[in-house]
């Protein structure tokens, strides 16, 4: 610590470059946090949806509908506390741009499947007595400024009516809280009564996209898993029960391999960021051959020398690096309260140690050149120079 004011009086020497440097640093930590924060979401480490809750989808696809003869079967499971079904609606309010999830299901079987969700008792009452009755979570009604008692006009993309029209139309009665760590899943939703919608499609009566499962014992998901699959296995309803962590999972990454993706970005924003660093630490060391000299001529040795040098491409580096890491936390925080329909993404300790090893890396490599030039610098032709 007693040469940090060295280092401090080194690094400011030319104001504009460090600045420009550092605001550089900022911007590529800002997406390296945010890059890697959301790779292990989708590699499956920080996602915690409810535990206890199964998917269970047709094996195909879950765009194939499951027949609801297979309700009983599935609730007669051990370790089944409750079975609700939904069906994806696709609806759009008023603008392409205003989509979000709509889904028709059993209010009853969604109440007692999906208990972080939070309904008043009037509420839900007011959904159960009305077929047009729809609710929804708090961040979508707040997001388009719904109030109890507004009729939400949707244009379904999927479902006409029999009449061939398009346009459906539902009562708010109910707007939901959400208890759970990953609420925006569900806030962001919308749901309708099944049986308003089934009756009224023009096809795939007598169907539903999904069944959710929620267990007494959370910790035997993968048993009950494969045994709702090797009970329907061979039959025209075969099946994939999955968590819906994974559920959630396996549908984002139909956008494609995003792991790759992330990746791919992180590398080339790290690569850009040495080019620019390492050039910073260049001129720096080049402009301050004479006065590296004069310490060694005070008594630094070569060894110490090449300490001062790497050190303060780590002060440079550290000090960006932690800008741009605070920044991309605040940056989720932000994204994880938009209308947006997936998992908040959160910087964990993983991506925190990632940031470390990036910033001593980077250190590392932008400042070995350098300090290696600066230990076996010869005081004689160094002092020449000035």
């Amino acid at each position: 610590m007693k040469y940090f004011p060295l280092l401090w009086a080194t690094l400011w020497r030319r104001k504009a470059r460090t600045v420009f440097t550092l605001l550089s640093l900022t911007a590529a930590f800002l997406l390296l946090g945010t890059l890697q924060a959301a790779n292990a979401m989708f590699s499956g480490g920080s996602l915690n949806l409810s535990a206890p809750i199964l998917i269970v989808q047709a094996r195909v696809s879950f765009t194939q509908p499951l027949p609801l003869r297979l309700l009983p079967q599935l609730e007669a499971i051990p370790g089944v506390s409750s079975v609700s079904h939904s069906q994806f609606f696709g609806g759009v309010y008023k603008d392409v741009k205003n989509f979000f999830p709509q889904f028709a299901v059993n209010p009853e079987r969604w109440r007692k499947t999906s208990l972080e969700c939070h309904l008043s008792d009037e509420q839900f009452q007011a959904w159960t007595a009305s077929r047009t009755a729809a609710v929804a979570g708090r961040q979508l009604a707040e997001r388009f400024g719904w109030k109890i008692g507004d009729r939400i006009p949707l244009t379904s993309q999927i479902w006409p009516l029999k009449d061939g029209s398009r346009a459906w139309t539902f009562d708010l009665v109910g707007i939901f809280d959400d208890s759970s760590k990953d609420s925006c899943v569900r806030q962001g939703n919308m749901y309708i009564r099944y049986d308003y919608f089934d009756e009224g499609r023009q096809f795939g009566q007598g169907g539903a996209g999904i069944y959710l499962l929620r267990l007494s014992d959370p910790n035997r998901a993968e048993a009950v898993s494969r045994q709702v699959d090797a009970l329907f296995e061979n039959s025209p309803d075969e099946t994939k029960t999955q968590t819906e962590k994974d559920f959630t999972l396996n549908f984002v990454r139909q956008l494609g391999n995003l792991n790759l993706i992330l990746s791919g970005i992180t590398v080339a924003v790290f690569f850009s960021i040495l080019l620019v660093t390492g050039n910073t630490m260049s001129q720096a060391v080049r402009e301050r051959i004479p006065e590296l000299a004069v310490l060694k001529t005070i008594g630094f040795s070569d060894g110490g020398v090449l300490a001062l040098v790497l050190a303060e491409a780590l002060l440079l580096c550290v000090l960006g690096g932690l800008a741009g890491m605070l920044l991309s936390v605040a940056a989720l925080d932000i994204i994880a309260k938009l209308p947006i329909g997936i998992p908040p993404i959160d910087a964990d300790l993983r991506v925190w140690l990632f940031a470390a090893a990036s910033m001593l890396g980077l250190a590392l490599l932008v400042g070995i050149l350098p300090a290696l030039r600066a230990k076996n610098l010869s005081i004689i032709e160094a002092l020449a120079v000035r």
